[in-house]
């Protein structure tokens, strides 16, 4: 049985522009949308001032709408919803887990409004064995259209990362833009001077190295181009630069966890905030 894409509701713009994402995506995979709000506990002191209210009501009909809209725009999918009781971090990760693919809403750097890209999205993101795709909010008709940037590294590269990656390109019919960062050294930053060129001229012989790395990929997706790219600087301003010309990023997470609890590293933490295109978060070994 084909899983649903499961999308998180918070009644933001961020999420609606999530829910919408996910039906296109539903209709490309042939499955279905899963809209799913995640109820914040009521600590136990403050129960007797809430008896008699609920959160339901306003969440069910939140999704109702959501639902409707998608149906009315997508005719031939199937959505379907659920409050989840279960608190957002643990209601989300469980729903995560019987899903293809889960959806968030995404705000800005800064933004503290609604739940789906504060602590509870990014320990979410970094806590699921399922790939994570978060949205920003658009304006109508400005689905952003492109490539699909992929950051990768010659030296370990990550079947899922790259398999996501090209699928998703092979869906779109369009190209996958695989891009290795060769980072400056720590004192570059103190002005082009101090860079060695030994790092500029080891560029053409990395992406040699992506060149070979590719081509098991392009043998099994000859339909879709792939394009090398090495940049020299730093990785995490390099890929938010190559998001602008792409309609979605990807890039890996290791689902190893620290003593701290799960980790989303600092590449994919700066394309995550920054980003103006939807990025999906796959995890990896």
């Amino acid at each position: 049985m084909t899983r649903s894409i499961v999308v998180g509701l918070d009644g933001t713009e961020q999420a609606k522009a999530a829910a919408e994402w996910a039906a296109e995506e539903a209709l490309l995979r042939g499955t279905d949308v899963h809209l799913v709000h995640a109820k914040e506990p009521v600590p136990e002191a403050a129960l007797s001032l809430v008896e008699g209210e609920s959160e339901d009501p306003w969440a069910r009909e939140m999704m109702a709408r959501t639902a409707g809209e998608l149906r009315e725009r997508h005719p031939d999918l199937s959505v379907t919803s659920q409050v989840l009781a279960s608190g957002p971090v643990p209601g989300l990760v469980d729903a995560a887990e019987e899903s293809e693919l889960l959806v968030l809403g995404s705000r800005a750097l800064g933004s503290v409004a609604g739940y789906l890209l504060g602590s509870v999205g990014l320990t979410v993101a970094g806590v699921v064995e399922r790939p994570v795709v978060l949205v920003r909010a658009v304006g109508a008709g400005s689905t952003p259209r492109g490539p699909v940037a992929v950051g990768a590294d010659v030296r370990q590269p990550v079947d899922s990362v790259l398999g996501f990656a090209f699928e998703e390109a092979a869906r779109r019919h369009t190209q996958v833009l695989v891009v290795y960062v060769q980072q400056l050294p720590l004192h570059a930053g103190m002005g082009p001077a101090m860079v060695p060129d030994f790092r500029l001229s080891m560029v053409p012989e990395i992406k040699r190295s992506v060149e070979v790395m590719l081509e098991p990929w392009r043998a099994k997706y000859p339909d879709v181009e792939a394009v090398a790219r090495v940049p020299v600087g730093s990785a995490g301003l390099e890929l938010v630069a190559v998001a602008r010309e792409s309609s979605l990023v990807v890039v890996g997470r290791r689902t190893r966890r620290s003593t701290l609890g799960a980790h989303i590293g600092s590449v994919a933490h700066a394309v995550l905030h920054h980003s103006p295109v939807p990025v999906a978060l796959v995890p990896h070994d």
